[in-house]
């Protein structure tokens, strides 16, 4: 059973949104992506680990130093869009969890000395707040277009050098542009992709 307004709140964040492919020149605020890093932050992940990180590219610098490690057909998307987020995966989580996760005594000590546990862990629970990002990004209004065509490498080089951060993601903000998006490709059936025993 839906919740009260459930049925608009589906409708943004699922039924009438779109990949956005381009964009207006409709400003973004401050106050926008602000909101979205509030609700992203709300999502669950394992030990309550919180390990994605954003970089907001708002000014034609920060875009142009992005664009080169894009697969070519993607850049021009992200040339549209008013702001450009990259989504890493930090796998230095493990510094938090004595605050985030106090139930889980010990952890922070545990993972200190096991790096692959926490390039492992990381990757994935940043992953999940990827999709969290993208339903945060709908429901204040926005259109999303994320995108995996990119160079990590270069991308890790040219924001996160010498950092704990590995990008994961890279995903444009704003309002979509007329012809922007594309019609809703086919989605599997219930019968499908679900099995009930």
């Amino acid at each position: 059973m839906s919740p009260a307004n459930g049925p608009q709140i589906e409708d943004l964040i699922f039924r009438q949104a779109h990949t956005t492919y381009a964009f207006s020149d409709r400003a973004v605020s401050d106050e926008q992506l602000a909101a979205i890093y509030d609700l992203v932050r709300l999502g669950p992940t394992a030990m309550n680990s919180q390990p994605l990180r954003i970089t907001y590219l708002r000014t034609p610098q920060g875009k142009a130093r992005l664009l080169p490690h894009l697969a070519e057909g993607n850049r021009p998307k992200s040339a549209s869009a008013p702001v450009v987020a990259i989504l890493a995966a930090d796998t230095d989580y493990h510094e938090h969890l004595d605050r985030l996760a106090p139930h889980q005594q010990g952890a922070r000590e545990r993972l200190a000395a096991n790096l692959d546990a926490r390039r492992r862990d990381a990757t994935f629970n940043a992953t999940l707040q990827a999709g969290y990002f993208i339903l945060a990004v709908r429901s204040v209004g926005l259109d999303a277009g994320p995108m995996g065509g990119f160079d990590r490498a270069g991308v890790d080089g040219e924001f996160f050098a010498g950092t704990s951060l590995n990008s994961i993601l890279v995903v444009n903000l704003g309002y979509a542009a007329d012809g922007g998006q594309r019609p809703r490709a086919p989605r599997l059936e219930l019968h499908e992709a679900v099995s009930f025993d």
